[in-house]
């Protein structure tokens, strides 16, 4: 097969992890990262947990250090894609440079999602997506602090419950009636929402941030829709994120909520590929298109292009799986629990470990886990392999999940 370049737009989870595996592969052509943050390529997941309690400098969330591009000939690009010819192949950066390419890999990711209400754009309201933004929450996040999250989805959890440890005041606005509400059941949303109460962070449900209230420049509080004010020095924004489709848009690619790509992660050129959060992608498995944000879907994305650009092309049939660490409980999930119509809870949820089986039509689509790794790992392994077991033995400990794995 003839090669040539592999340019790669985007140097977080997918595009380096697909830079690492061509490599892996004996991919022998030209391979560029363009990466368009200061950094080298480094790991998300920590930034609104670990790395925001104080823990570890910046270079302990890269993926490898410098040498490592290096001695796998992965050229590194600090620049900015700003448009394709998709007729000349070429991939045209900020810089005014301009690269050739073979196959061209969009990885770009998503960005937050805005709010659009008064004084939305002081210094003092922050988001966490990227490590700049992770390292300006740590310098300013200090013990008597009030801070105001908005939004209960994970990100926003997980930030104010790292709050609370380091001794802010937290106050937690979300406009749905549960916290969690499209990711998890009202099972897992219920104990998440009781320990981060009894932690003490503030919960308000049903409302939502009608303006941002400021003294001279300075941050003093937010007005809510049923007419309370709750005072804070810090605003955190958690309100979902946008995929980045804008380039592959300008290019005369199909988009929607996300960059459109077959089950081999193909755009309407073939020559061009899209992975991670920015592709919406047809899935076998689950006869829809998805477009999912997690780790584990942006480096089996790129291991499936990795591999296709390489001879060994196989339609993408990964299983999704997430986990949050909110204070001292892990939630993990396995399968897509959106659609179930029955949950069955296996565990112990007053001991603060259980797990939440659904099933839609008697089948199991998922396992939301409260610190039972097994449980998890179980799920994976059953569900990536089209497996189910009856709500009866889910709900019954004393059932040996392995005998179902044989």
């Amino acid at each position: 097969m003839t090669q040539g370049p592999v340019l790669i737009v985007g140097a977080g989870h997918a595009g380096f992890q697909l830079a690492a595996s061509l490599r892996q592969h004996g991919f022998g052509e030209r391979i560029a990262l363009i990466n368009d943050e200061g950094h080298l390529p480094y790991q998300r997941p920590p930034l609104s947990k670990a790395y925001l309690k104080g823990e570890g400098r910046p270079d302990s969330l890269m993926f490898r250090p410098d040498k490592f591009y290096h001695d796998q000939n992965i050229d590194l690009i600090s620049d900015r894609a700003v448009s394709i010819d998709r007729v000349r192949r070429k991939l045209l950066l900020a810089s005014g440079a301009s690269l050739d390419y073979w196959r061209l890999v969009l990885a770009t990711g998503a960005r937050n999602r805005l709010l659009d209400i008064p004084n939305a754009n002081l210094e003092a309201v922050r988001y966490l997506r990227i490590l700049d933004e992770s390292e300006a929450l740590r310098q300013r996040i200090s013990s008597g602090q009030r801070v105001v999250v908005i939004g209960a989805g994970f990100i926003g959890l997980e930030f104010a419950a790292t709050a609370r440890a380091k001794g802010l005041e937290v106050d937690v606005i979300e406009l749905g009636t549960r916290v969690m509400a499209r990711a998890v059941t009202a099972e897992i949303s219920e104990f998440f929402q009781q320990r981060h109460t009894v932690a003490g962070i503030r919960i308000h449900l049903g409302v939502q941030v009608t303006s941002i209230e400021a003294e001279g420049g300075k941050v003093t509080g937010v007005s809510l829709s049923d007419g309370r004010h709750i005072p804070a020095d810090l605003i955190v924004v958690g309100v979902g994120v946008l995929p980045n489709v804008e380039l592959a848009a300008e290019a005369g690619l199909p988009v929607a909520s996300g960059i459109i790509v077959d089950e081999h992660l193909l755009t309407a050129d073939p020559n061009i590929s899209a992975i991670g959060d920015c592709a919406l992608y047809a899935s076998p498995r689950f006869g829809a298109s998805l477009r999912l944000e997690s780790v584990q879907n942006a480096t089996d994305h790129a291991r499936c292009v990795a591999a296709r650009l390489t001879g060994d092309a196989k339609a993408y049939d990964g299983l999704p799986w997430f986990w949050s660490d909110q204070g001292p409980d892990k939630l993990q999930i396995a399968g897509l629990t959106t659609g179930y119509d029955r949950v069955v809870v296996r565990g112990d949820r007053a001991q603060g470990a259980f797990s939440a089986f659904c099933y839609k039509s008697g089948q199991l689509v998922g396992i939301e886990s409260v610190n039972r790794a097994g449980d998890h790992m179980f799920g994976r392994r059953l569900l990536a392999a089209n497996g189910s077991i009856t709500p009866e033995q889910a709900a019954d400990t004393g059932f040996d999940l392995k005998h179902a794995l044989t």
